[in-house]
C-alpha cells in the first residue's frame, strides 16, 4: 500500500492560532519533513476558497499556489490536490498551470480533479451554482483537454461547455504521457464512468461496504467502455485520530474539538467528528493497521491521510509514518 498526506491549509481548521506570516513556513515544513521520509509517497492539499464546514475569516490558502511553492521547496515528494475542482479555472489555462507545477517539480505532479460541491464558495465567487450534469459535463470537458495539451502540447475541442482551438501548451509536462489524472468522487452513474473512461486513478468511499460498491460501479463502467479495471488504481482519504492506547485516541479527539469549537456550532463539530469517529483512520495502531489492512484485500492501494493535528504536533505524523505505513507496505 502506497501513502500520501494532507498539508494543512487552513480549510479545515488546521492554522487557527497560528500568525497568517507563519503559516506558510508551517505548511513547508510538514512538506519537507515528508520529503526526507522514507515512506509518504506524497504530499496534497485541498482546493477550495473558504473553511468547512462554516465560510468565516480564517485562512484558506489557494491550491495551485500552493503546488507551486511545494514544488519548488521539495525534492522527491509527490505533490497533488484532492480535488481540483474542474470549474473553477478555465482548463486549458489549467493544463498550462500544472505543465509549469510538473517542470518546478522535476515532473513530480499529479492531478486531483472532480466536478465540485461546495455551494458557499462557488456563489461567492461568482461561479454559480450549475445543476450536477453541468458540473460533470464540464469535467469530462476538462479532462479531455487537458490530457490532449499534454500528450501533444496543444488542444483543440469543440465542447458543450469549453471551446478551444490550437491551444499551445509548451513546454509539455516532463512525465511521459502527460500528468496523471486522479477521479474524484462516487457518483455511480457520471463519476465513475467518466474515471474508466479517464483516470489513472481514482479516490472514494474508503470505508469497507462503500469501498467495495464503488470498486464494483466502476469495473461494470470499465467493461462498458473498454478500458482495463485492473489498470485504475483505487485510492481512499482517511482522517486520522491515532494513538498506542485508547486513552491516547480519546486525548486528541477532545484536543480537536477543543481547538475548533470556538469557530463551530456543536452540531457542525459533531459533523465534523463523524468523519473520525468508527472511520478505518481512527483507533489505536492496531486496530487502524487491521482497518486498513482489511481494506488493502478488498483492491485499495493509495492512502491519503488528513492528521487535524499536523501544524500543532507531529506526534500522530511520526507514529503513523514509524508504525502504520510499515506494516502495510
Amino acid at each position: 500500500m502506497r501513502f500520501g498526506m494532507f498539508i494543512p491549509q487552513g480549510w479545515r481548521f488546521d492554522l487557527v492560532g497560528i500568525d497568517p506570516a507563519e503559516q506558510w513556513a508551517t505548511m513547508a515544513g510538514i512538506a519537507q519533513a515528508a520529503d526526507r521520509s522514507e515512506h509518504w509517497e506524497s504530499v496534497w492539499v485541498y482546493d477550495h476558497f473558504h473553511t468547512t464546514p462554516a465560510p468565516s475569516d480564517e485562512a484558506t490558502h489557494e491550491a495551485w499556489s500552493l503546488m507551486a511553492a511545494l514544488a519548488a521547496s521539495t525534492q522527491r515528494v509527490r505533490l497533488g490536490q484532492m480535488c481540483t475542482c474542474a470549474s473553477y479555472r478555465n482548463p486549458m489555462y489549467l493544463a498550462k498551470v500544472a505543465a509549469t507545477v510538473d517542470l518546478i517539480s522535476g515532473g513530480r505532479t499529479e492531478m486531483g480533479i472532480g466536478g465540485g460541491w461546495y455551494e458557499h464558495e462557488w456563489r461567492a465567487y461568482g461561479y454559480g451554482f450549475p445543476r450536477p450534469g453541468v458540473r460533470l459535463g464540464r469535467l469530462d470537458e476538462s479532462v479531455q483537454i487537458m490530457q490532449q495539451a499534454w500528450r501533444t502540447g496543444r488542444a483543440t475541442l469543440a465542447g458543450k461547455h469549453y471551446q478551444v482551438t490550437d491551444a499551445i501548451c509548451q513546454p509539455t509536462p516532463l512525465q511521459q504521457g502527460g500528468i496523471p489524472i486522479w477521479l474524484a468522487g462516487g457518483g455511480e452513474k457520471v463519476t465513475l464512468r467518466i474515471a474508466a473512461k479517464y483516470a489513472d486513478y481514482t479516490n472514494f468511499d474508503g470505508t469497507p461496504a462503500g469501498f467495495a460498491h464503488k470498486s464494483q460501479v466502476l469495473a461494470e463502467h470499465c467493461a462498458e467502455v473498454g478500458t482495463d479495471f485492473d489498470a485504475i488504481v483505487r485510492s481512499a482519504n482517511y482522517n486520522v485520530f491515532l494513538g498506542r492506547t485508547e486513552a491516547e485516541v480519546a486525548r486528541r479527539r477532545q484536543a480537536y474539538v477543543d481547538r475548533v469549537s470556538p469557530y463551530l456550532t456543536t452540531d457542525q463539530v459533531a459533523g465534523q467528528l463523524r468523519a473520525f469517529d468508527g472511520m478505518p483512520g481512527t483507533g489505536t495502531v492496531q486496530q487502524v493497521i487491521d482497518n486498513l489492512g482489511k481494506l488493502r484485500e478488498q483492491g485499495l492501494s493509495y492512502a491519503i491521510c488528513y492528521f487535524p493535528d499536523a501544524a500543532y504536533d507531529r506526534e500522530v505524523v511520526e507514529l503513523f509514518h514509524n508504525e502504520v505505513i510499515p506494516a502495510l507496505q
